[in-house]
């Protein structure tokens, strides 16, 4: 008999019972269908969709997070050729206002994607982002360029920034680790391709056409990443759910291995730009190299951190997460500490290559450990967001402070920068380590996480 039956207050006799076991409606006084209790489908873990979607959201990657690496390019040519009128602290924002809104707007992004609105986030953030890059080449003063390379472009990609790691890590769980490798790794990538158009444009084009060209391979990533992402795709969030989603989890604040989680990346996120922010300036002005040798250090060490990501994305996979994550801080850490002895430009060199690899890391892994950390699917992506947003202040600041700590009225005198980015990620890696014995203890997990 079931809970139907009870309620509606019907006689079931034995044969009405044997009825139903080979009937699909049982026959009273009116048909009543029957639904089969039959358990859905498991989440397949990977499959050619999902990696579909890994490539898909690859090219979202070398958009969002390789137009920001490649800013080193465009501080440059704004203090020496565009902007000259600007001081290099006010330049130097409109990166910084673009990194810290890309990763707060994920405070939106996460629950947002949890509701069901990723298409709309893809095709706005795309479309956005590749509408700003055309307004930026019509940009030729300071206020114009903040609000487009800064504001817009930062608003817009926030929108794609986790949603597109969320989509990733719904489609695995045994490979989730390697996926958001192979994802993340768009991120050097497109900072290298952005920064070589840049440098090989702006001679030959000037600086409107060659935004131009820059956003017309923007919208060509975008127009084949849509597709990928969409099309066939079954794991977008769910519209249709009668249950109301978070855009702020409360409930977040008392748990203690959410507030080690986001004040490990926060610290982490302080150090983690001011390398890519100065090495150019410093191979410069300390070493003697020329523009285009220290740009080349950059690459160098974006090229790098691909290799990092894979590297550590398998390890992860294979011995779980937070070893690779611990090591990855601390070392960085440790070489943004030794840059304090560099003299020479092999070693400059070979400082870049090694930062470029271990840092790599720090972007791929964390969101690959959050389902630990809140291990209710209902609100991660809130929590997520939440998480991201305390790092988007660290990303805010920790340029700016380290320029402070650079400029300190005796010349040029990078040691308080070194010594600054290299101890908060050191922190940032100690604090991992207790955040990984928090999970051991209050999650029902094993020894490797």
């Amino acid at each position: 008999m079931t809970n139907e039956d009870v309620e509606s207050g019907k006689h079931v006799t034995k044969e009405s019972l044997s009825d139903k076991a080979v009937s699909p409606t049982v026959s009273t006084d009116e048909k009543i269908p029957v639904t089969p209790l039959t358990p859905p489908p498991p989440l397949r873990d990977g499959g050619a969709r999902a990696w579909l979607q890994v490539l898909g959201s690859f090219l979202v990657f070398s958009n969002l997070w390789g137009f920001v690496f490649s800013f080193g390019s465009f501080q440059s040519y704004y203090q020496l050729t565009y902007l000259t009128n600007e001081s290099p602290s006010d330049i130097s924002w409109i990166g910084t206002v673009s990194t810290g809104l890309l990763i707060a707007v994920g405070v939106a992004s996460g629950p947002l994607f949890d509701m069901g609105y990723f298409r709309s986030m893809l095709l706005i953030g795309g479309l956005g982002e590749t509408l700003a890059m055309f307004m930026l080449s019509l940009c030729s003063k300071y206020w114009q360029i903040m609000l487009t390379q800064g504001i817009l472009t930062g608003l817009t990609n926030g929108l794609l920034y986790l949603p597109g790691l969320a989509l990733v890590g719904r489609s695995f769980k045994k490979h989730r680790s390697i996926a958001m490798a192979l994802t993340t790794c768009g991120a050097p990538i497109g900072g290298i391709i952005y920064t070589l158009m840049f440098g090989q444009l702006i001679d030959r084009l000037g600086f409107a056409w060659t935004i131009r060209a820059m956003a017309f391979f923007m919208l060509g990533s975008y127009l084949i990443s849509f597709p990928l992402l969409l099309w066939g795709a079954s794991n977008l969030g769910d519209l249709s759910s009668g249950g109301r989603r978070k855009l702020f989890d409360a409930t977040a604040l008392r748990d203690l291995p959410f507030w080690s989680y986001s004040m490990s990346n926060f610290f982490l996120f302080l150090g983690y730009m001011i390398p890519f922010t100065y090495v150019a300036v410093y191979g410069q002005t300390q070493l003697g190299m020329s523009q285009s040798a220290s740009l080349n250090i950059i690459i160098a060490a974006q090229a790098a951190s691909v290799g990092g990501r894979l590297i550590a994305g398998y390890a992860a996979s294979k011995i779980g997460v937070m070893i690779p994550w611990v090591t990855a801080g601390l070392a960085s850490g440790v070489f943004c500490i030794a840059w304090v002895g560099i003299k020479s430009e092999g070693a400059f060199i070979a400082y870049a290559i090694l930062y470029g690899f271990f840092s790599g890391p720090l972007i791929p892994l964390p969101p690959s450990v959050f389902p630990i950390v809140c291990p209710d699917p209902k609100v991660l992506g809130a929590r997520l967001g939440m998480a991201q947003g305390i790092g988007s202040i660290a990303s805010l600041i920790g340029a700016p402070i380290a320029g402070s700590l650079l400029n300190t009225g005796r010349g040029e005198n990078y040691i308080g920068l070194q010594l600054f980015s290299g101890l908060v990620m050191m922190l940032g890696g100690f604090l991992l380590i207790n955040l990984y014995f928090l999970l051991r203890s209050r999650r029902d997990i094993g020894k490797l996480i």
